[in-house]
């Protein structure tokens, strides 16, 4: 990859403009949830220490361009201050002034990007306007790479610029798991429904050795090839297109893994009278893979030297149909301990059902990016990276 990180880049007497991503969860008027805060102190702290001033932008929430008070960053400062052991400068309406101003260690937040309507348009003069406010530019968010915004991409291309400790540890990780991967190469695909990834199917199985398909997704599948379904959550309509996709694999030489055995019930409720079988009756629902499938992908997972998962095996977050996803994911983890895999999962439903199963800490790399991480496994360009490569 042809990025620059911040070890390439000269801090002493600098400012810092760096894209962070402090979208966080908050409660009661606080932040409830400080990972995403935690997760961009590394960048914070190395800038600092050598000798730079940070100017650090950000959005919250979806305002829309218009200001909304509830939105302002203003409410992360206290989190932020806490999380770094140090001052945070809130600058609502910035100025180059007003940041020279301050000592040469400052560490500044400025208030919520997309509370102007020329951020999302990526305007060249927002752009201008902040490549005005520092002397080199720094994306730790890699979570909104994937938008062509003024904070994201226009300001890049105007400043010397590099990927932050999180932005280098990310495209790191994606680079080992399907740029350059060692193989073979399994890739995990489950949530509720094919149409919302019909992308990421169709480029997986031109990428990868083998793709498992979970979830209500695998009941389209099963579907298509004309088994039974039940009352399962199924997009019955899209069984011409999960049949292209299975005869893209099999031209691609890519072996698609479906469920073998399945969990099933009669109601959408955690603990719900359940039953394993080979075949769905008329009246219930598939929840979750069986102990076969789980003992195959496990198989699968040992024969393959790199993991991508993203989406879950069953219903999650109804016990027990969570019971395929903390065991296949368990033994993703063991293999991943033991130096056999490299595992790398993303997407908001994986880490949750990851962190469930308890195996998140030990999986290679977990992506908290949502949106950048499934266009990134669609293999679309994410226009925040691209322009990291174009200087």
């Amino acid at each position: 990859m042809n990025w620059k990180t911040l070890d390439d880049m000269a801090f002493a007497g600098k400012t810092a403009l760096v894209r962070v991503d402090i979208n966080v969860p908050m409660e009661a008027g606080e932040v409830s949830d400080a990972t995403r805060i935690n997760a961009v102190l590394p960048t914070i702290r190395d800038i600092s220490a050598a000798g730079g001033k940070v100017v650090l932008l950000a959005h919250f929430g979806r305002p829309k361009g218009k200001v909304v008070p509830e939105m302002s960053l203003r409410h992360v400062v206290p989190a932020l201050q806490e999380a770094l052991g140090r001052d945070v400068t809130f600058i609502e309406r910035p100025s180059r002034e007003a940041i020279d101003a301050l000592p040469a260690d400052a560490v500044v937040l400025v208030e919520n990007t997309r509370f102007s309507p020329m951020e999302p348009a990526n305007d060249p003069q927002m752009a201008q306007f902040l490549a005005s406010l520092g002397d080199i530019y720094v994306n730790d968010a890699f979570s909104a790479a994937h938008r062509a915004h003024a904070s994201t991409e226009g300001v890049a291309h105007l400043l010397p610029n590099c990927a932050g400790r999180l932005m280098e540890a990310e495209l790191t990780a994606l680079e080992a798991a399907l740029g350059n991967p060692k193989r073979p190469v399994v890739a995990v695909v489950g949530g509720a429904k094919v149409s919302s990834k019909l992308e990421l199917l169709g480029n997986l199985v031109r990428q990868v050795d083998h793709l498992v398909i979970g979830g209500g997704m695998a009941n389209t599948f099963l579907a298509a090839q004309g088994k039974q379904v039940g009352t399962s959550l199924c997009e019955h309509d899209l069984a011409e297109t999960a049949r292209e996709i299975l005869a893209k694999a099999e031209t691609a030489g890519c072996k698609i893994h479906l469920p073998v055995d399945l969990v099933v019930a009669r109601d959408f409720k955690a603990n719900a009278p359940h039953e394993v079988v080979n075949t769905c009756p008329e009246d219930a629902m598939i929840l979750d893979a069986g102990p076969k499938t789980v003992a195959a992908l496990t198989e699968v997972f040992k024969s393959c030297k790199t993991l991508i998962w993203n989406g879950p095996l069953g219903a999650f977050e109804l016990e027990p149909f969570d019971a395929a996803t903390n065991a296949a994911a368990s033994a993703a983890a063991d293999l991943t301990k033991a130096g056999a895999l490299v595992s790398v999962a993303g997407g908001g439903d994986t880490v949750a059902a990851l962190n469930r199963a308890g195996a998140a800490q030990d999986f290679s790399y977990i992506s908290t990016a949502g949106g950048a991480f499934l266009e990134w496994m669609e293999g679309k360009p994410l226009p925040g990276v691209q322009a990291l490569e174009a200087k």
